[in-house]
């Protein structure tokens, strides 16, 4: 569908509004079985390939300067994460019945998952939290095998929380790995966090950003999945923060990828001579 690059504003208008109604329909119609997963695999692994075409950038700048075309960035967005929701629970149903697979889309997110934290990775004294654990949470799953350290899920979905406990059950024998589905100032676990994932379809990420200030200890390190730009069109975008709380320590790029990550550390007060 997206072989070709979009030269023109009005021809990436057309095509995103096809996507949209594509994702509105595809979560629409899930029913908690796998019956429309190949359909949905093959969508997100089109639009992924999309929103990491280079060459697509010039006709998104193009688009994103037009006038009332907002409104139909946050659709995607809401709609794209809808998707995403859904594909991990595809996922995670194929995995218990006996089938599963990392192409397109998953074969993407995995292919940097050891990189999200660059030099500051967690390691077997960590204890990690990652907001947006989904029906299959392939981050804590690779952190707890890589580093042998804790690590807690937490999602807003029961049936997300059911579904990555049973695929837990299943790959991650003998790790340390919960999931919750309790909000952060509810977890004891918050305040031990040295890691913290944030995953880039949160809407409220930076609300939680703000809020976890005053609840994780000064060490910790937040990666922020985000999306700019082309990107964005998956993902929501990195925004400002309050410089007295946080400090953007590194901001890592992967062209390659369906998002990027942004690192922040707590902003430490400055020393006054007296």
């Amino acid at each position: 569908m997206t072989e070709s690059i979009i030269d023109t504003a009005t021809g990436l208008t057309d095509l995103l509004r096809t996507y949209l109604r594509r994702f509105t329909s595809a979560a629409n119609a899930y029913d908690g079985s796998i019956r429309h997963a190949g359909a949905l695999e093959e969508l997100l692994a089109d639009y992924s390939r999309f929103v990491t075409n280079p060459g697509n950038e010039a006709s998104f700048r193009l688009f994103a300067a037009a006038a009332e075309t907002g409104e139909v960035v946050e659709q995607l967005r809401t709609q794209s994460a809808r998707c995403v929701a859904v594909i991990e629970k595809y996922r995670a149903l194929r995995l218990l019945e006996g089938t599963a697979g990392a192409q397109g889309y998953f074969a993407n997110i995995e292919s940097c998952i050891t990189e999200e934290f660059g030099a500051v990775a967690p390691r077997k004294d960590s204890k990690v939290l990652l907001v947006g654990s989904g029906s299959f949470p392939m981050t804590l799953l690779n952190v707890a095998a890589l580093t042998g350290a804790s690590t807690l899920g937490i999602h807003i979905d029961a049936e997300s929380i059911d579904l990555g406990r049973r695929v837990v059950a299943q790959l991650g024998e003998g790790l340390d790995i919960a999931l919750d589905g309790r909000s952060i100032h509810e977890l004891d676990f918050i305040a031990e966090a040295t890691h913290i994932v944030i995953s880039s379809t949160v809407s409220v990420k930076y609300e939680l950003l703000h809020q976890m200030h005053g609840l994780t200890r000064e060490d910790v390190v937040v990666a922020m999945r985000f999306g700019d730009g082309l990107k964005s069109l998956f993902n929501y975008p990195m925004q400002e923060v309050d410089p007295a709380l946080w400090r953007l320590a590194e901001t890592i790029r992967r062209p390659e990828q369906v998002f990027d990550i942004a690192l922040y550390v707590k902003q430490r007060p400055s020393r006054k001579d007296v």
